[in-house]
């Protein structure tokens, strides 16, 4: 029995008929999905979809499917829905094969609410606008309804009465006085509104202090706000003149010795599945499925209006829908490969993002080189990466993700972080350390101009590794830096060495990184020896950045135990996906990592999975105004052990090309750069 015969007798056609279990859902299986949902009874007219996505299978089934050992696996689909003036909110799989769904969970808000939609941003401002004590507050500011534009904003967890079991958004207010004007430079500060969207009322009205509402501009696209052009710079050109090096086939890229899945999701956005590395003829597998399944921004501000600001871009907002179409030339240059990314709307519409995933390649300086002083071999080897990104605009803020593949078997993970500084009137609200006094600073913020603050903040991406290191046996070990004493054996005092910790079970697991140290993560393979009869592997390098910076008793905290820490292992669950829970809004806390480790499974030579919390700790400068420079947070993957010497040792060097000159003069391609 061939695959084809075991896929056609055992599920009927898909619409689209993917070829693949992990493709991403097509604009047919979208439609199919919506019309499967729309002729249920329960669905009414004020039903929208709140999140449609691909229900995975379980990842043994697909390695057998691939094995040729077992049937394609059914294409299922979560769907998330919620009326909107009832609040009735549920959790659907939708079975494509069989036309029908197949399960229904409803949700009491105890254990949080759905994403918040678009939906009910849009409502938002004529709801507040029909409060009396909202219209008296912005007029006492010298403001009013219809110059302010109103940000609905996640509500976090405060177990307020009134707040149990609704759907609650809190408002903050920007003064905006021409169309063109961007309001962020402008807050309304010491006002804010707690509201109730299925009952379209204000819950409850904070209105704590009367500030002055910041008055320069921050028209970062005015040209008189740019300043006169740079005119010094010349064109840098990228070309590749016989073509990229990759080849696509789909959603499924070869490059150099890498092949990988690309895929897109409404809440995750980039998922890379199934990369691996192909060494001496054989395909070898390191990561089965890797993403940033969320992104948390805590704000550090704790007056009346703000001490709630802790945002999960990904859980309650769901990024991946505010994915930027990239054009050629400006966010990627060179020889560009693009993806599009097909998602469902609120009407449960098929839409398609044009451009919304960027794949190219860059060289990046030297990847070898030695001048041998005794035998005078001079040889040099020019080091290149395939990069595949996104873009995503959350309100405020902007976020590219990149993940790099390099020729010698590194994989990287950088987050790109630019846009406009979310800001607050400054000095804010008093404090027992700032006064009024003229120079005094006001310890939460930074004042990026006259009057106007930038309240610090942390952005912590967690990173979903699924690993699958040479094959689903795999541990973690935590190496550390030792230094030893002088004594025995090192009479001399230079003697240091590493420290080697097998992480055992889950409860385990929850680490630091620690750069006096050089602390890291090999993740290895517990069946397979390398050449030199030790595991194979891969190891984790992180960035000691700060891990969640509030105190461990708040909410927050609570809410994410996975931002309290820099790595987590848990045994794989194809039902755990983000770190935070499933459904993040107004959740309450314990869900996510929290849940996932409870049982202390085994992490020893299991099917296991990372998460990795990476991320900067921003205290805005002023040169962050009025719109930021890119920051960088990232992680770094190799190889240790998992091949049996120098990877890229088979790479060809440069040929002499005209475009490694200076001045018109041809030279060969050996800088050091």
């Amino acid at each position: 029995m061939t695959i084809t015969d075991l896929d056609l007798s055992t599920h009927a056609p898909t619409p689209g008929d993917p070829t693949h279990p992990l493709s991403s859902l097509n604009a047919a299986e979208f439609t199919a999905v919506r019309d499967i949902i729309t002729s249920s009874t329960s669905f009414t007219e004020t039903t929208r979809f709140v999140y449609v996505g691909l229900e995975e299978p379980h990842k043994r089934d697909v390695l057998a499917w691939q094995a040729k050992t077992a049937p394609r696996p059914e294409r299922r689909v979560r769907v998330m829905l919620l009326d909107m003036t009832t609040g009735h909110s549920t959790d659907n799989v939708v079975s494509l094969a069989t036309g029908t769904i197949v399960s229904t969970a409803v949700l009491d808000g105890s254990t949080g609410q759905l994403p918040v939609l678009i939906a009910e941003f849009d409502a938002i401002a004529d709801i507040v606008a029909e409060d009396p004590r909202w219209v008296a507050a912005l007029e006492a500011r010298g403001t009013s309804i219809t110059e302010v534009v109103v940000v609905p904003l996640s509500a976090g967890y405060y177990d307020y009465p009134e707040e149990i079991g609704r759907r609650i958004v809190r408002v903050l207010a920007f003064r905006q006085g021409y169309p063109e004007d961007h309001p962020w430079a402008h807050p309304v500060d010491g006002l804010s509104a707690y509201v109730d969207t299925a009952r379209r009322t204000i819950t409850r009205l904070i209105d704590s202090a009367v500030l002055e509402i910041p008055a320069e501009s921050g028209n970062f696209d005015d040209p008189a706000v740019q300043g006169a052009p740079l005119t010094t710079l010349k064109p840098i050109v990228i070309t590749q003149p016989e073509g990229p090096s990759f080849t696509v086939d789909g959603e499924w890229v070869s490059w150099a010795n890498w092949k990988f899945q690309v895929g897109f999701d409404t809440r995750e956005g980039l998922v890379l599945r199934q990369l691996s590395f192909t060494d001496a003829g054989e395909e070898r597998p390191i990561i089965y499925r890797a993403s940033i399944n969320e992104m948390l921004v805590p704000y550090g501000d704790p007056s009346p209006v703000r001490f709630w600001q802790n945002y999960f871009d990904t859980g309650e907002y769901l990024y991946g829908r505010f994915t930027n179409s990239l054009a050629l030339g400006c966010d990627c240059v060179g020889e560009i490969k693009y993806f599009d990314a097909v998602l469902a709307d609120e009407l449960g519409n098929p839409f398609t993002i044009k451009n919304g995933i960027c794949m190219h390649e860059e060289d990046v300086g030297t990847l070898w080189k030695h001048g041998d002083m005794f035998t005078g071999s001079n040889e040099v080897r020019r080091q290149r990466r395939l990069v595949i990104s996104f873009f995503t605009t959350v309100g405020n803020y902007d976020y590219g993700f990149y993940w790099y593949l390099s020729l010698d078997g590194t994989i990287e993970c950088e987050a790109k972080l630019t846009g406009v500084l979310f800001t607050s009137a400054y000095p804010g609200v008093a404090s027992p350390t700032a006064t009024d006094e003229p120079g005094t600073d006001y310890p939460y913020a930074s004042e990026v101009a006259p009057g106007l603050g930038a309240p610090y903040h942390q952005h912590l991406f967690s990173a979903r590794l699924d690993m699958m290191v040479d094959g689903i046996s795999n541990a973690v070990d935590e190496v550390d830096a030792q230094r030893l004493p002088m004594g025995p054996g090192n009479e001399h005092g230079n003697a240091f060495t590493k420290k080697v910790t097998r992480l055992g079970s889950e409860l385990e697991s929850g680490r630091v990184a620690d750069a006096s140290v050089a602390r890291a993560w090999h993740i290895v393979n517990t069946e397979k020896t390398n050449r030199l009869g030790r595991p194979t592997g891969y190891v984790l390098y992180p960035e000691a950045a700060p891990t969640l910076m509030a105190d461990a008793g708040s909410s927050i905290a609570t809410r994410a135990e996975f931002a309290t820490k820099h790595l987590f292992v848990s045994q794989y669950d194809p039902a755990e996906q983000y770190a935070a829970g499933d459904f993040v809004h107004q959740n309450p806390g314990g869900d996510g990592v929290t849940k996932y480790i409870a049982g202390d499974r085994s992490i020893d030579g299991e099917d296991i999975v990372l998460w990795h919390t990476f991320g900067p700790t921003h205290f805005p400068r002023i040169e962050d105004w009025p719109v930021m420079p890119v920051d960088y947070a990232r992680f770094t993957l190799k190889p240790y052990g998992f091949f049996g010497k120098n990877p890229a040792m088979n790479i060809p060097a440069n040929e002499p090309t005209e475009h490694c000159s200076t001045g018109g003069a041809v030279h060969a391609c050996a800088g050091d750069q």
